[in-house]
């Protein structure tokens, strides 16, 4: 468990080479985002190269075949994922983390007319907003915030009509969709030799996707194996036969993450469906100069029904895990615990070491906590730095991060 402090590209010099199994991050995306200096990189390109710059320092601690997981903004994915390829990382897939409560961040194009042309607009109703965009009481207010009841008070958003012709031909259009997706580079060192030989060597080289498979719930796969079993995911039987277990028994890890708001709208809009039992079905093989042989081919049906949502991992997260242990985490941009948990699951290896560059509210070290891994974390901004060690102390009583 170890905490640097400082710029990630320098403090990662102090670790040995080929000594990190796997590599867990939400870098800046390069947006400004909220006018934040760690975010600013001036050009798409400077966001390219500085993305090229502490991604080879990555390359250099991670094991060969050691996985990166990074998160990036839709704008600008194209240029980490450039800048991670350049610097040596083989891509290997591109994750989508989709949420259902993102706030179209978009510029009214007919309030713009109406306001280069220095026309009042007639206010028609408002809604009560929090402060962070989301809707804290549905309904329509009145112009001057009456009917908004105990949200009276909170930030409102006015409805106007348009004054201009101009501003009239233009109403409803605007510049920007509401945010909806997150992706995440998947990136590989580069093997030495097989995958086979580099996994027997260091260990890494491979996803683990038993640990990530999809139980019914939408959460991963949770079942006992059964005495003298070998490796494998395993049910409660085939059509009731306790002597047929199933090898197949959660979904396998697809590229596709929800949140439970994005999983509550995919399945209003999919509706509900059922899967098959499964089975086992009986073939025969014969070889050249062999006596017939029999074998039970298993199914790869589940026998379960609901939306399209249990085909994918759902993260539900906490309603407290964001200020476990602080008054208030004023981090912006704090992925949920189960996501990360999620991640560090596929790419790290039992009693293995997650390495975050850019620990920002502590969120990566807290799963890797509740994961049972080790982790290293870089974080260069003061404040951030003391909301990671009380995250860190109220996960793990007694750590002194210090």
């Amino acid at each position: 468990m170890t905490l640097l402090i400082g710029d990630c590209i320098e403090q990662m010099k102090t670790l040995e080479a080929d000594s990190v199994d796997a590599i867990v991050t939400d870098p800046p995306y390069g947006l400004e985002f909220m006018g934040k200096e760690w975010d600013g990189f001036g050009t798409p390109l400077g966001f390219q190269t500085w993305s090229e710059q502490w991604a080879r320092e990555a390359l250099r601690v991670l094991k060969p075949g050691g996985h990166l997981l990074a998160f990036g903004g839709t704008r600008m994915y194209h240029r980490l994922a450039a800048g991670i390829e350049d610097a040596g990382f083989e891509i290997r897939d591109t994750l989508m983390w989709l949420y259902g409560s993102g706030f179209p961040k978009s510029l009214d194009v007919s309030k713009a007319i109406d306001k280069a042309a220095g026309a009042k607009r007639e206010v028609i109703g408002s809604r009560a907003l929090t402060g962070n965009g989301k809707t804290m009481k549905s309904g329509f207010h009145q112009p001057d915030g009456s009917g908004a009841g105990e949200t009276a008070k909170a930030e409102l958003h006015y409805f106007t009509t348009p004054s201009t012709e101009a501003a009239k031909k233009w109403q409803g259009w605007g510049t920007a969709l509401k945010p909806a997706v997150e992706p995440i580079v998947l990136a590989r060192k580069p093997l030495i030799g097989t995958v086979a030989a580099n996994v027997l060597t260091h260990g890494t080289g491979a996803l683990n996707i038993d640990a990530s498979r999809i139980g019914t719930d939408g959460g991963t796969y949770k079942a006992s194996k059964p005495d003298g079993a070998s490796n494998g995911i395993y049910g409660n039987g085939i059509n009731g036969d306790a002597n047929k277990t199933s090898l197949n028994a959660g979904r396998w890890p697809a590229n596709i993450l929800l949140d439970e708001e994005a999983a509550a709208l995919l399945d209003e809009q999919s509706g509900v469906s059922a899967s098959p039992a499964p089975y086992f079905q009986q073939t025969k093989s014969k070889g050249i100069n062999a006596p017939e042989t029999r074998n039970d081919v298993q199914s790869s049906h589940h026998g379960d029904s609901g939306g399209a949502s249990r085909f994918f991992y759902v993260a539900k997260a906490s309603r407290s895990e964001r200020n476990a242990g602080l008054e208030r985490n004023i981090h912006p941009t704090v992925k949920p615990v189960a996501l990360m948990k999620y991640l560090i699951r596929l790419v790290v290896p039992k009693g293995g070491t997650v390495l975050d560059p850019f620990l920002g509210s502590g969120t990566t070290a807290v799963a890797a906590i509740e994961e049972g891994v080790e982790w290293i974390g870089c974080e260069r901004e003061p404040e951030y730095v003391e909301i990671i060690k009380a995250r860190v102390a109220a996960a793990q009583p007694g750590m002194d991060l210090r």
